[in-house]
């Protein structure tokens, strides 16, 4: 009898230890799949900076090359300076991608320096000699070619977000993730009239 009752709870303990070790299984996958998908967002977040580096690169070769042509032009060089110049002191960290007024902050200033340099190539518009200038034409088509690589990394960035987000939301993920401290990312929005593409082309 004495027996009999220590393997039902031998039987017992065996049933919760089985049951605690798949629960601890269940939520190490989740944690998994989590971090995969945080590291899944950092990575897209990477593309999109890279771009947009390589547009603040080529910012001084093309104000540079317009200042040869159109020195009395110097508000929207100012201009465009103070935009490049914000834009640079700003670092997105994983906190910011996570806060959307921080984010939303960022994509201002990314959005006043689109709209400075948008002046610039008015600008440029009005100087003949300038468009034909094989610098200028060369410069003008790189930046063409990078504001398309941030519009593609930005929109596979809201891609991976979203995959990301809706995992956070779903239960009973979201229970780990709050527990370990995953947040939703912030998404890009699009800005009032982008449904009109910006004329970077002459």
């Amino acid at each position: 009898m004495k027996s009999r009752g220590c393997m039902i709870a031998v039987a017992g303990l065996i049933v919760v230890a089985v049951v605690v070790v798949g629960l601890f299984l269940w939520g190490l996958g989740i944690y998994n799949n989590l971090v995969t998908g945080d590291e899944t967002v950092r990575k897209s977040w990477s593309d999109v900076e890279a771009q947009y580096q390589r547009r603040l690169d080529l910012i001084p070769n093309l104000v540079s090359t317009v200042k040869g042509y159109a020195t009395q032009e110097q508000t929207v060089f100012i201009g465009v300076a103070e935009a490049r110049s914000k834009v640079s002191q700003m670092t997105v960290t994983k906190e910011v991608l996570e806060d959307p007024q921080a984010f939303a902050k960022f994509q201002q200033a990314q959005d006043q320096l689109s709209g400075a340099l948008s002046r610039l190539l008015v600008v440029a518009e009005q100087y003949p000699q300038l468009k034909s200038n094989e610098n200028f034409m060369d410069l003008q088509k790189q930046l063409e070619g990078t504001e398309n690589r941030i519009t593609v990394a930005r929109s596979r960035y809201n891609e991976t977000v979203q995959t990301f987000n809706v995992t956070v939301r779903r239960f009973p993920a979201s229970i780990i993730a709050g527990i370990t401290g995953f947040r939703e990312k912030a998404y890009f929005q699009a800005k009032e009239g982008a449904d009109q593409a910006p004329k970077v082309s002459f």
